[in-house]
């Protein structure tokens, strides 16, 4: 994770603040934050896209994030993310249906989930447990699955 000194735009949205990452012209991480992070006004040109992207999506799940991503990760997890944004709004799948895709294990994709950089445009919030919403970013209740649920409802899945 970057420092929160390099993000070079913190947003409002529906979910409480986003810090934004820009590596040249590239979205290297999205983070959510706590409302004690001060809004910061984006510093460049494709932290300003990346957070009308954000409001666009907020406004209308089926926004397409077209930006430049650059995230590190190793080659299993890079396999996972490719996977992530293949589920199209308002659909879900299960850790263990990408596991079998790709030869592996549902706890293996959920920490590749749990790894990832990009929520919401990398929409690991779309993968959910054979037997419930399974976590989210690591948390398996309290805020971060609260967002899950949330950007579910947003996209229209019913929960």
């Amino acid at each position: 994770m970057a420092s929160l000194k390099s993000l070079q735009a913190v947003v409002d949205s529906p979910l409480g603040r986003l810090g934004v990452g820009v590596a040249g012209d590239a979205l290297c991480e999205l983070v959510f934050l706590s409302g004690r992070h001060r809004l910061l006004a984006p510093r460049s040109v494709v932290a300003q896209h990346i957070a009308q992207l954000l409001e666009a999506y907020f406004a209308d799940p089926k926004t397409r994030f077209d930006v430049k991503l650059q995230v590190s990760g190793t080659p299993f997890q890079q396999q996972v993310w490719k996977q992530l944004r293949a589920i199209p709004v308002g659909a879900v799948t299960t850790y263990g249906a990408i596991a079998r895709r790709l030869g592996s294990s549902p706890r293996a994709v959920g920490n590749a989930c749990r790894a990832n950089p990009l929520p919401i445009v990398v929409p690991c919030h779309r993968v959910v447990s054979r037997d419930g919403l399974g976590g989210f970013a690591g948390d398996t209740r309290g805020r971060l699955l609260t967002i899950k649920k949330q950007l579910l409802r947003h996209e229209g899945v019913e929960i």
